[in-house]
């Protein structure tokens, strides 16, 4: 029976490994194996997170924690290189663009050790972002390409690579959200708030762009609590950046304001309990964009570009300034808001793909 390790880093990783772990578990030829670096120390991967996935514990943890992008990529290659020359397995499945992906897959590359990523073609153009490079280094050396979108097919052969490594397969945190949307209606969060469906707004903030600077945080705190007189708000608030509006004395300010619900960070399905009923969203996350995209939710992205513009020229997403944010809100609100679609193939059975290309390439 072939084996196939699956790489995960932080939780948002194991959220699109669970139904490609589930998928592979299900045929009579294929074992999955569960390998988490941990990159990113995260208090939520916990039993319960596990449970909510219907997941094993990882079957290896390398235990590599924080550092400097240099710190983690090292840590991860060397680590993994040991468990690879103790376990080789027959591929190797990225998924996404932090370190242990890009790091895995130079693992694979150098021990002759096929590797698939799962996410592939995601281009936002600005090699600034740490992880555009581990984007393109990953589909560089990668043996197989799983995109989640026709855009993204179109990058990849922009960039000169063969057509038959590339298949498109869909998006695979859709493939999450419906394995788990009875557990997210179920929830009460938005209920133990106080709020009813469509009467509030999400915003996470979280991308040094927008926090670690004092006038541009400023400028979008401004504008949040200009934004909340006319919407209820609720904010999990990121540890980063609440250390950064403590920090520039922006934290009392926002808690003052009776109309934003400043809240701890929720996990998985807490969060799309809130999502699910919101009226729109404010953020600067990559995920948010796509589920947005696929529940119809207005969504405004506070970045300059975006990896994802199938969620802006089909979708629900529209990059914005934080000057214009008040602006752009009252849009939504007035029901001037675009009327998105949703992509290609955004139906919940991409794991269901992936597992019948890998199958062709074992």
């Amino acid at each position: 029976m072939a084996k196939v390790h699956l790489i995960a880093a932080a939780r948002p990783n194991f959220m699109k490994i669970a139904p490609l772990y589930h998928a592979i578990a299900a045929t009579d030829w294929c074992q999955p194996v569960l390998i988490h670096t941990g990159q990113h120390y995260d208090a939520n991967m916990s039993d319960a997170f596990f449970q909510d996935l219907k997941m094993p514990k990882p079957d290896f943890h390398l235990n590599v924690g924080s550092g400097s992008h240099a710190e983690q990529t090292g840590g991860v290659m060397i680590a993994y290189e040991k468990i690879v020359n103790q376990h080789r397995p027959d591929w190797v499945v990225v998924v996404g663009d932090v370190n242990s992906t890009a790091a895995c897959t130079l693992v694979g590359a150098k021990l002759w050790i096929p590797v698939a990523h799962l996410e592939a073609g995601l281009r936002s153009g600005d090699m600034r972002m740490p992880e555009e490079v581990n984007r393109v280094v990953t589909d560089r050396l990668a043996n197989l390409l799983w995109t989640p979108s026709i855009d993204g097919n179109e990058n990849l052969k922009l960039e000169g690579v063969d057509a038959s490594k590339i298949d498109l397969v869909g998006n695979i945190m859709i493939d999450s959200f419906e394995m788990m949307r009875h557990q997210i209606e179920a929830d009460a969060t938005v209920g133990n708030l106080g709020l009813g469906a469509g009467e509030f707004a999400v915003v996470t903030m979280h991308r040094p762009s927008n926090v670690d600077n004092s006038d541009i945080l400023n400028e979008i705190i401004d504008q949040i609590i200009n934004v909340s007189h006319k919407c209820q708000l609720v904010f999990p608030v990121h540890p980063r950046t609440r250390q950064k509006l403590t920090d520039f004395d922006l934290l009392e300010r926002l808690e003052a304001d009776e109309n934003v619900m400043v809240i701890e960070p929720q996990g998985y399905i807490q969060f799309m309990n809130l999502v699910t009923q919101s009226k729109l969203v404010i953020t600067d996350s990559g995920g948010i964009q796509e589920e947005t995209t696929y529940l119809n939710i207005p969504c405004l992205t506070l970045r300059e570009n975006t990896e994802r513009p199938i969620t802006i020229t089909q979708g629900t997403n529209q990059l914005i300034q934080p000057s214009v944010l008040e602006a752009e809100v009252n849009k939504v609100l007035a029901g001037e808001w675009k009327k998105g679609q949703c992509p290609e193939l955004w139906d919940g059975a991409t794991a269901q793909r992936v597992v019948e290309s890998l199958h062709k390439r074992l």
